[in-house]
């Protein structure tokens, strides 16, 4: 089996603490790289999700009919 591919920022405690947890260094590797491409702005969908959760409150809060 080949070493771990962490990346070279990524935090030596935390992927010791995901290590301990049962994680494999391959799904280590995947978690560290989607922690940072939520940290960078995540879904292209985040555009179109605020809009609709305005309006889902409003909804809720009765100052739009249903």
């Amino acid at each position: 089996m080949s070493a771990p591919s962490f990346d070279r920022d990524s935090d030596p405690v935390e992927t010791e603490a995901l290590s301990e947890s049962g994680f494999t260094p391959e799904e280590i590797g995947c978690l560290l790289r989607l922690r940072d491409w939520y940290q960078q702005g995540g879904s292209d969908r985040v555009a179109l999700i605020r809009p609709l959760e305005f309006l889902k409150f409003l909804r809720s809060s009765g100052q739009l009919p249903s």
